[in-house]
């Protein structure tokens, strides 16, 4: 069955106007799952406008009610998790249980904003100088944008929407156009949640609809996650239009193997750096360095027989179970 992958604006699935669109894969087999669409500039604009009018009154909301939006968001996260996990499978291919550890992942997230009353705290002190005290604070930004990556289509969206909620902002989301599905499906969870329509906004799109949020002037607050160079990109433009900007680039790590290590544990911590979410993880240790001959040739012999177990097939296979870099 052909899908097609639209945008959330203000409470309800919007198709795009644009007349673009991108064909959506299955990479486990190759199979055309079906379009998501591309959304103009302007289309980006006016998600802009209803997000900025519908967080005058999220931000007058106490903050109390609002962590209550996020308890039962997180409540519906875990009662959806399959649906959700299947999702990410299809799109991204990584197995069904790396999915749902990566979903896992999001939710520390979303409970951590769950005590947001208490983290919105400001600070009173009393004569910092003759007759003169000093207070704090904690106010939101405005609009804020979230640029997330294919490999992790939940969780990092998880790193931004829920604190930025809580915190009394409104958010737009432009995930991925590999693996778009998802973000439909966490706005669906949003709504059930509670949250008031136009808080919670999703845009699909490419490269213009990203250049338009950075230069409209009603987005306060840009978070990224990506490779170096878009991050870089987007870091220079966000920031010369007067916006906060968080921008992850391309993470790269090695690992060294002492001779007194655990090469039991190693060779996992290296098959599923290596191997888990389909070898896209920002962790995926390219680079081992054995200290000494006897650990590496104990160490390649480990991984070897490793290498030679490893079975390979969809996702959602139902015999193909992560055994290595579970979360």
């Amino acid at each position: 069955m052909s899908v097609l992958v639209s945008n959330f604006i203000n409470g309800q699935v919007v198709e795009s106007q644009s007349g673009r669109s991108a064909d959506l894969f299955n990479p486990a087999n190759g199979e055309l799952r079906g379009q998501v669409q591309l959304s103009s500039a302007d289309e980006a604009l006016a998600a802009v406008t209803v997000a900025k009018q519908a967080q005058q009154a999220w931000q007058a909301t106490p903050p109390l009610q609002r962590a209550r939006v996020m308890f039962k968001f997180k409540a519906l996260l875990e009662e959806n998790a399959d649906e959700l996990a299947t999702l990410i499978s299809t799109e991204h291919g990584k197995v069904h249980s790396d999915a749902l550890g990566e979903l896992t992942r999001g939710l520390e997230v979303v409970e951590f904003s769950c005590g947001i009353p208490h983290l919105l705290k400001g600070e009173h002190s009393l004569n910092v100088g003759r007759e003169i005290d000093s207070y704090s604070l904690m106010q939101p930004v405005g609009v804020c944008v979230g640029i997330t990556p294919f490999n992790f289509p939940v969780m990092v969206p998880l790193w931004m929407i829920p604190v930025a909620l809580a915190c009394g902002n409104s958010f737009i989301l432009k995930p991925s156009e590999k693996d778009p599905s998802a973000s439909l499906k966490l706005a669906e969870l949003l709504k059930q949640a509670g949250l008031p329509d136009g808080v919670f906004n999703v845009v699909q799109g490419d490269k213009e609809v990203v250049d338009a949020l950075l230069e409209s002037p009603d987005v306060a607050a840009v978070s990224f996650v990506g490779s170096t160079p878009i991050a870089e990109a987007i870091y220079s433009k966000g920031s010369a239009n007067g916006k906060r900007v968080q921008a992850l680039g391309g993470a790269k790590n090695h690992l060294v193997v002492m001779p007194d290590a655990d090469l039991e544990g190693a060779t996992n911590a290296i098959m599923g750096a290596a191997y888990g979410a389909a070898g896209e993880r920002c962790m995926a240790i390219s680079v081992a360095v054995a200290v000494g001959d006897e650990t590496a040739d104990k160490l390649v012999a480990m991984l070897k027989e490793k290498v030679e177990a490893l079975r390979v097939g969809p996702g959602l296979g139902v015999s193909l179970r992560m055994k290595w870099g579970h979360w």
